[in-house]
């Protein structure tokens, strides 16, 4: 199939296909080479040929040059060519394509294209070749009898055609064609048996056919393919498309003088043909009143396999009701954009329609779309019109009462086969309800650009959906069950340019996407968002595409980390000046199983300073793809730097917030360990003395004594206090106590019988001691080994010391035989510097034993 590339059509699918082919566009790009026979120009080789592709368009050529024998096609386009010099292809047998558009050639000879027996394809467009100049000379064409297609569009000015008659191989021919009365395709055209497609379009060239009638195409019977459109056309009477019985495609849009009315007369004469497409835009006036879509215009379509109908621009204001049911069971795609449709008793026909794709958007004015091209019609007779100030009259239409049921919820009638359709900028204003579509196949639904700023729901009998566009309709409020379970196949939702930023964040338990389980792209963008809550997008495990793009957010604070399919991620403008520590494990988390994950963070206010430095870091080792990454930047305390390369702003803000937090934390510890250590040793080196005084503020609050300035005037309960360990008692109970208490009238403190009860050991034994004159110690092995007796020993000293002016209380008794190596050093001290008894245990010995021990303790 040879495509027109002047056809605009032609030329979208053309730019599609190269944005989808990126890749391999770029690898064809790569074979391209500056061609050995001419440097101006670039060669690439035909797969599975020695033959060349030449390309030396562009290069401001004068003269053709002369090219080699394999070249297979050329492309000698946009230079400034004026002659095609005789031979100059002699030796081009195999050329089968030839571009020479946008030149300036003005005369084609007998013989310029002698040599190109095999041309296929011939393009001549947009040159000089006028009638008036004698630009075609007689079998201008003679050498291109296997020609198939002919380009000769933006040339001629009149209706004159050259002599093609040579050209018994054309199947299809873009053309100009001017006639200011009536035009008639002459008998010129009756060679041309093999003759498929012609374009005679005023989009691409130069188009004038006031008048159409039966004798227009009388001798092309067997065209398949006919351009009409933007022709001027101002009359279509019966009979010009009669002997057309296998056309195929009819395009006679942008001819606004002619008319709603001539609908009838073109699907008249269609019947029974093979038509499939009929393209109809725009051929109302578009000052013109509104219209009505009658059973006569489209009735004879029964008679047709007709698949498509494009009738937009036409201010269609209403169908009359039972016309849709003439259209025949293979129609299958409407088009009937940028009309006036209000709503009518034809919506009820609506279900019974096998249509797959309906395109019903831009339902306001169409005014913009040709407000540049507005044509001086004849004055004819008013069209009918219904009078109605507004369009799409959805608030609370009697027609929409008719789709409720008793259960308050709406249901919608759906033609079951429908897959698409579009009601995009249509004007409509309501409350999406409580809504159910009868049985359908519906696939792709299409809001857009309305006012359907609350949507309530739910939405029932949607499990086909896959694509949902509710983009642009001021919406702030949307509940949690208006995303119904039905929504089950919903593959990509647009909701971008609404108010949801309102919604969204109080949806902390994220209920409202909870049912779409299957969607892969979200757009959220332009919502006004402040804050993403953690959980609103909990049940999204398939979501590769997350546009969240031109909100307000601050941070990424909601849950990625279940994402295992998250390819792209789009923060672009949002007020994000650091990703926190969570945001940052959570992508990072995401790109350990997903090596393609992409961020795009770029016109963020970015942040550098000493809080971000973790962030700045994470964007040098992240394995996650930045987008316009050269584009990120940030402000300093002093101006704004690039991100560019993160290395070296991270270094720069290292050297900036370096600190001695370290150095600091380590010499407070060290201080506070010597304080803490010296405290320490100071406390054990006074220990007893703290002891002693802690419970002699103990005894002395509980037990106050007469204050008295003379401290030898104290008067003491005891005479002595009995230091023993518990294992040594038999002595001091019974030869102790008998020698001391009983006969030499000592009285004599002992723990087992004076000690109060009730009072702890260390306060008894503290307040015995100072209410004690002396502290008898009976030294032992024993009293050594005890805690108490040590506890003892060490409070009568402390007493010593403190209370009596270092006056000597302590009297030591050994009452067994002890080495100086068995003792502590404390108490070696104390033997060293005060006297001492030991006993003796024989009857001799113990008589002066303890003579001298009263003697001690009295005096």
């Amino acid at each position: 199939m040879m495509w027109n590339i002047n056809h605009p059509y032609m030329l979208v699918t053309a730019f599609v296909l190269l944005s989808s082919c990126k890749h391999a566009i770029l690898h064809d790009i790569k074979e391209w080479k500056t061609c050995q026979f001419a440097i101006c120009c670039q060669c690439k080789d035909v797969p599975g040929s020695r033959n060349l592709i030449a390309d030396c368009s562009g290069k401001d050529l004068l003269p053709i040059p002369m090219f080699p024998s394999n070249i297979q096609e050329l492309s000698l386009r946009n230079n400034n060519i004026s002659t095609i010099l005789d031979g100059i292809f002699v030796g081009n047998s195999l050329m089968t394509t030839l571009d020479l558009s946008f030149n300036k050639i003005s005369r084609i000879q007998k013989n310029s294209f002698k040599g190109l027996t095999n041309l296929l394809s011939l393009n001549l467009s947009n040159n000089d070749l006028k009638y008036e100049n004698r630009s075609f000379e007689y079998s201008a064409f003679h050498f291109l009898e296997n020609l198939k297609h002919l380009n000769l569009k933006k040339n001629v000015h009149t209706s004159f055609m050259p002599d093609l008659w040579k050209l018994r191989s054309l199947e299809s021919l873009s053309m100009d064609y001017i006639a200011d009365k009536i035009g008639i395709l002459d008998e010129k055209f009756s060679y041309f048996k093999n003759l498929k497609k012609i374009d005679l379009s005023g989009l691409t060239g130069n188009c004038k056919l006031t008048i159409l009638t039966e004798k227009t195409f009388l001798f092309l019977p067997q065209i398949t393919h006919l351009n009409l459109s933007k022709c001027k056309i101002q009359y279509l009477f019966k009979g010009t498309f009669k002997l057309l019985r296998n056309i195929l495609e009819l395009d006679i849009s942008l001819n606004t003088c002619l008319r709603f009315e001539a609908l009838e007369n073109i699907t008249t004469d269609l019947q029974h043909s093979a038509i499939e497409i009929l393209k109809v835009n725009y051929i109302h006036g578009i000052l013109e009143k509104t219209t009505v879509l009658k059973t006569s215009h489209i009735w004879n379509l029964q008679n047709t396999s007709i698949v498509r109908l494009e009738a937009a621009g036409n201010r269609i204001q209403t169908i009359e009701s039972g016309a849709i049911k003439y259209l025949p069971e293979t129609f299958k795609s409407v088009d009937i954009r940028k009309n006036m449709f209000s709503a009518g008793n034809y919506l009820l026909d609506v279900i019974n329609m096998k249509i797959a794709s309906l395109e019903m958007s831009d339902n306001t004015s169409p005014y913009d779309i040709i407000s540049s091209y507005v044509e001086k019609c004849p004055i004819k007779e008013e069209t009918i019109t219904i009078n109605s100030e507004n369009n799409w009259l959805y608030t609370e239409l009697p027609i929409l009462k008719l789709f409720k049921n008793r259960s308050g919820k709406f249901v919608f009638p759906m033609p079951r086969s429908l897959k698409k359709v579009s009601l995009r900028s249509s004007n409509v204003k309501f409350e999406l309800p409580n809504l159910s579509f009868t049985e359908n196949e519906i696939e792709n639904i299409d809001l857009s650009d309305n006012f359907l700023h609350t949507w309530t729901g739910p939405i029932t009998n949607v499990k086909k959906l896959t694509h949902l566009d509710l983009s642009v309709n001021f919406c702030s409020n949307v509940s949690k069950t208006f995303f119904s379970p039905d929504f089950i196949n919903l593959r990509c939702l647009l909701l971008q340019n609404n108010l949801l930023g309102l919604v969204l964040p109080t949806d902390v338990n994220g209920e409202i996407f909870q049912n779409l389980h299957n969607v892969v792209y979200i757009n959220l963008s332009k919502n006004k968002i402040t804050n993403i809550p953690n959980l609103l997008f909990q049940k999204q495990h398939n979501l590769e595409r997350l546009d969240l793009s031109e909100n307000i957010i601050d941070d990424i604070n909601f849950k990625l980390f279940h994402m295992k399919k998250l390819m792209f991620l789009n923060l672009r403008n949002n007020r994000i000046s650091t990703l926190s520590q969570y945001a940052m494990n959570e992508l990072d988390s995401i790109a350990k199983i997903n090596k393609n994950l992409t961020i795009d963070l770029a016109e963020n206010n970015f942040v550098c300073n000493c809080d971000s430095q973790s962030f700045v870091k994470w964007m040098i080792y992240t394995p996650i793809v930045l987008h316009h990454r050269k584009e990120y930047q940030c402000k300093t305390s002093q101006n704004t730097i690039s991100l560019r390369n993160p290395r070296e702003v991270f270094k720069t803000i290292q050297k900036e917030c370096m600190s001695y937090e370290g150095l600091i934390i380590a010499l407070t510890t060290g201080i506070l360990m010597f304080i803490f250590i010296l405290c320490g040793g100071i406390v054990y080196r006074y220990r007893w003395k703290l002891r002693y005084l802690y419970y002699m503020v103990k005894v002395k609050w509980h037990d106050p004594e007469p204050h008295s300035d003379n401290k030898d005037e104290r008067l003491y309960m005891y005479d002595a206090f009995v230091s023993y360990a518990n294992e040594d008692d038999t002595f001091v109970h019974h030869k102790l106590l008998n020698n001391l208490e009983k006969n030499g009238g000592i009285q004599l403190c002992l723990h087992r019988r004076n000690f109060l009860p009730g009072n702890d050991i260390a306060t008894n034994i503290t307040s015995a001691i100072h209410n004690s004159r002396k502290t008898i110690v009976i030294m032992s092995a024993n009293y050594l080994a005890s805690y108490w007796c040590m506890f003892e020993y060490n409070m009568a000293k402390m007493e010593s010391i403190y209370e009596r002016n270092c006056e000597n209380i302590l009297f030591l008794v050994f009452y067994e035989q002890m080495s100086a190596c068995d003792l502590p050093l404390k108490i070696l001290e104390l033997v060293h510097c005060q006297s001492y008894i030991e006993y003796p245990n024989d009857e001799y010995g113990d008589v002066v034993f303890w003579e001298q021990f009263q003697k001690a303790i009295k005096y």
